[in-house]
């Protein structure tokens, strides 16, 4: 009966999603009545903001140059240079900003957030917490959840904005494009509401991102090389997950 009833079982990972998704109710119900405690959210912005400037700074550069030197050079040739900056701008609000930006706050801030709360939990913090009549996920939870949502539509921003005066930069240099005609493009072909929808995206995978990275450290069991393995399947998850949250953004935004 015992095998019969295992087999039957949902799988680990399933039954993790269920957990982080009922965390993820909990800290915002937390965080609309106000149980928020700005010492630790202090600490989770500078991780989730400042602590992360630097790589979506970098890849904010690459992204717009390479995405320039694969576009202009085949507009150029057939004559279209001047809509270069209208299909970068589109391009980088619409998919390329949110999505990359959720990848790199997920390899920078996602796997701190898991190794964090996995190694409390394994070293039994978490009951200790508990046992001082602390809710766990009022204490940790909470500011993690709310730093990501508000700083994943800086970080996008910041990532949108460096990489179209990137691309600027890098048409004008090595295709010769006069930049008023390059933000004339852009002025043209982006649409009000392009700039909210991204933030939109953002604001979504923020929150898919520490949902899932605390649950995943919060339901680790085990001893300490289990935090390793709960990390990348929180990072694999994620991914996943906002992936997928990105076609159904995609079509709800711009379908």
């Amino acid at each position: 009966m015992r095998l019969l009833s295992n087999r039957w079982l949902a799988p680990r990972w399933l039954r993790r999603l269920g957990a982080s998704c009922m965390i993820g109710g909990q800290a915002l119900a937390a965080i609309a009545r106000g149980r928020i405690g700005f010492n630790d959210l202090l600490m989770e912005l500078l991780e989730a903001g400042p602590g992360s400037f630097l790589i979506v700074l970098i890849t904010g550069l690459a992204a717009g140059t390479v995405f320039n030197i694969q576009v202009a050079a085949e507009l150029s040739r057939q004559g279209a240079g001047a809509t270069v900056g209208g299909l970068l701008a589109l391009g980088m609000s619409r998919e390329i900003a949110p999505l990359l930006t959720a990848m790199l706050l997920t390899g920078k801030v996602a796997t701190a957030f898991a190794a964090q709360l996995g190694t409390m939990k394994v070293t039994e913090q978490i009951d200790a917490i508990t046992m001082l009549r602390t809710d766990p996920v009022e204490y940790l939870v909470v500011p993690r959840v709310l730093a990501m949502v508000l700083m994943a539509p800086v970080q996008c921003l910041l990532f949108f904005g460096v990489a179209i005066w990137s691309g600027q930069v890098s048409s004008s240099l090595l295709y010769s494009i006069p930049p008023t005609v390059f933000w004339n493009s852009v002025r043209t072909w982006m649409e009000p509401d392009d700039l909210p929808s991204m933030l939109v995206k953002a604001v979504v995978f923020g929150l898919q991102i520490a949902v899932l990275s605390c649950g995943w450290g919060l339901t680790t069991s085990g001893g300490p090389k289990e935090v390793g393995t709960s990390t990348t399947g929180a990072v694999v998850m994620i991914l996943v997950t906002v992936a997928l949250m990105d076609v159904v953004l995609t079509q709800v935004l711009f379908g």
